[in-house]
C-alpha cells in the first residue's frame, strides 16, 4: 500500500486505538513510536496527519495545531457550544443558562442559545430576558422537536462545525438531535448510549458525523467542576458585557461589589447591564468564593 500522508479528524479514542474519520472512511490509528515515547496527547476532535499501514488501520504521524480545547470532558477544536434550554417543562432558569455561558467563555467557545419546546410555550413571554443576550451578540434559536419549528435554521448552524450540545436534562437535546439526524437515534432521556455501556467502561467523548456536514459531541457538555477551579478575581472576564467597563473601575483589581466608583455597578444602576446578569454574577462569585475557603 503507498504510503502517502492523509489528513482526518479523532472521531473516537479507546484502547490505544484513534478512529480517524478521513473523508468518507474511518481508519483505526495507533500512535508513532516516537510520539508515544514525547507522551503526545491526542484526544477526540484533533486534526491529525496519518499514514495507512494496511486495510482500514494506519498509524498518527502528527496532530495538527488545536483552535480551542474543552478540558471536561476533553474534546479539542470545538467551534460552538450549543447551550440547550427548554421554553417549557422544565421551565429555563436564566440563572443556570449564565453559568453554562460562563463555561463557553472559559473555554473561548462562542455559544449560540437553543431554546426548545417553544410549541410548549408563549414564546413572546421569553423575548424580554432572550433580547439581553441577543444585546451581547449571542445568537438565540428558537427551537421544537416536536413540531420541527427553527430545525432547519438550527441544521444551518451546525453545516461543516464541530458542536457540543450543553444543558440541563430534560430539554429535549437527544429529541433535537434525532430530529435533525435521526439516523444517530440517540436515547431520550441523555445524550447517547451508544458508548460507556460496560460496567466498568469509563465515558469518554466521541464526535458524531451529520450527513450534511460536520460533528456533533456526545458527551454531557461541559462540567461544573471548572468553577472549582477559578479564581474569583477571574470570573468578571466571563461575563462579556462587562469587559469594557472594567478599565473605568477606580480599582484594577475591582470584582464589582462592594468597591467604590465601580463602574460596572454604575452601568448595571444606568440599565446598561442587566440586574439579572448582575445578579447572577453575585451569586457564581460568592460560591467559588466559598469553596475557595474550604479548600
Amino acid at each position: 500500500m503507498e504510503k502517502n500522508g492523509l489528513n482526518g479528524v479523532v472521531i473516537r479514542a479507546t484502547s490505544g486505538f484513534y478512529y480517524v474519520q478521513s473523508g468518507t472512511h474511518v481508519i483505526a490509528c495507533k500512535l508513532r513510536g516516537r510520539m508515544k515515547q514525547n507522551r503526545y496527547s491526542v484526544c477526540v476532535g484533533d486534526r491529525v496527519q496519518f499514514v495507512p499501514t494496511g486495510e482500514a488501520v494506519g498509524a498518527i504521524e502528527q496532530v495538527l495545531p488545536r483552535e480551542s480545547f474543552l478540558k471536561r470532558p476533553e474534546v479539542a477544536n470545538v467551534n460552538q457550544a450549543i447551550l440547550t434550554f427548554s421554553a417549557s417543562h422544565p421551565q429555563i432558569d436564566f440563572g443556570l443558562v449564565d453559568r453554562f455561558m460562563v463555561l463557553a467563555e472559559l473555554s473561548e467557545i462562542p455559544a449560540i442559545l437553543c431554546i426548545n419546546k417553544v410549541d410548549m410555550a408563549n414564546p413572546d413571554d421569553l423575548q424580554s430576558m432572550l433580547e439581553i443576550y441577543r444585546q451581547m451578540g449571542y445568537p438565540v434559536l428558537l427551537v421544537s422537536a416536536k413540531t420541527g419549528q427553527g430545525v432547519v435554521d438550527l441544521q444551518k448552524v451546525l453545516y461543516d462545525k464541530v458542536s457540543v450540545f450543553a444543558g440541563p436534562s430534560g430539554v429535549g437535546k437527544s429529541s433535537l438531535l434525532n430530529t435533525i439526524e435521526p439516523g444517530l437515534r440517540l436515547t431520550t432521556g441523555e445524550l447517547s448510549q451508544k458508548i460507556g455501556r460496560g460496567k466498568h467502561t469509563t465515558r469518554v467523548a466521541e464526535l458524531l458525523p451529520l450527513s450534511g456536514g460536520g460533528f456533533v459531541v456526545d458527551t454531557p457538555g461541559f462540567s461544573f467542576t471548572e468553577f472549582i477551579e477559578m479564581n474569583p478575581e477571574d470570573l468578571r472576564f466571563q461575563y462579556r458585557e462587562f469587559r469594557d467597563k472594567l478599565a473605568d473601575c477606580h480599582f484594577s483589581s475591582c470584582i464589582h461589589q462592594k468597591e467604590p466608583q465601580c463602574a460596572v455597578k454604575a452601568a448595571v444602576n444606568a440599565g446598561l447591564i442587566a440586574a439579572s446578569r448582575y445578579e447572577s454574577y453575585s451569586e457564581l462569585l460568592l460560591e467559588i468564593q466559598q469553596t475557595k475557603r474550604r479548600f
